[in-house]
């Protein structure tokens, strides 16, 4: 049997951490390394760790530099034939390690990247998102189309990638899949949703504004020409004058055409990209 590590790094989110630990652990998977890494938690996160912590192969409360680090030191810990993290606000469909397992090839340096449900709290809304459509029409150096919880992969892709890099807050997922693409590892589909992605006031990515926008602009520089990222920074100085001009196109029902209207209005950002690339780049979260 295969072995799983699981790393869930945690910090103050004690009114969803038992519901991720019990996605874990009831998914009564028999090889199941799990590892929790607190940084530092004053909410109670402790006390519901403490609840489980017979069941864990390893836990720890103490400060730290950020959630890549805190996920850097959980892999340190793990032993496991297959890696994953899944964070404190997300949790697991049922079976989806038992999937895992059966899909993914521990001799082979693979990723498996599956579909998810996107859980709108406030809205109490759930959505599963068209990962399979994403990844067929867009480009992984200009959109994220991977969504973090339900990717999986063997020792062998993380050994070929290395660690997260820690300088970054809220695109080191992303940075990191594109160094495994680049280094090699196989990426596979998974069409069933394998985990339920949580989006609420203190969400993450949905909170990192000016920051993130920065960190993404790296990312596309990093990873694609200059173009793409110019493109991106113009895009976010100038969401209301864009906006405006969709409603424009949409108005007139040739919002279709609005990608060739952008290149008209300003071609020093457009011209040079696709009227899908310039898609792609605008719908960025």
């Amino acid at each position: 049997m295969k072995k799983i590590s699981v790393i869930t790094p945690s910090y103050n989110q004690a009114q969803y951490l038992e519901e991720t630990i019990l996605s874990v652990l009831n998914q009564n998977y028999p090889n199941l390394e799990y590892i929790i890494i607190d940084g530092g938690s004053t909410d109670g996160s402790v006390d519901i760790i403490k609840k489980y912590e017979h069941r864990l192969a390893y836990w720890v409360s103490e400060k730290d530099n950020g959630q890549a680090e805190a996920i850097n030191k959980g892999f340190e810990k793990a032993t496991g034939d297959i890696l994953c993290w899944l964070n404190s606000d997300d949790y697991f469909a049922e079976k989806t390690l038992e999937i895992i397992s059966n899909k993914i090839n521990p001799a082979k340096a693979e990723l498996i990247f599956g579909n998810v449900v996107r859980y709108r709290e406030n809205e109490n809304l759930f959505v599963t998102s068209e990962i399979q459509k994403n990844y067929k029409n867009q480009k992984l150096s200009i959109v994220d189309y991977i969504v973090q919880p339900s990717t999986f992969w063997t020792r062998k892709a993380w050994d070929k990638t290395g660690r997260l890099n820690t300088k970054f807050s809220y695109v080191f997922d992303w940075e990191w899949f594109l160094r495994a693409k680049k280094a090699g590892v196989d990426f596979i589909f998974e069409n069933n949703p394998l985990s339920v992605y949580r989006i609420h006031d203190a969400h993450k990515s949905g909170t990192g504004g000016d920051k993130r926008e920065q960190e993404i602009a790296t990312i596309l520089e990093q990873f694609n020409e200059k173009k793409y990222s110019d493109a991106y920074k113009f895009i976010r100085l100038n969401v209301f004058t864009l906006a405006n001009i969709f409603k424009i196109t949409y108005k007139l029902k040739v919002e279709h055409l609005y990608p060739v209207v952008l290149k008209i209005l300003f071609p020093h950002y457009f011209i040079k990209l696709s009227n899908s690339e310039i898609s792609q780049l605008y719908s960025i979260k």
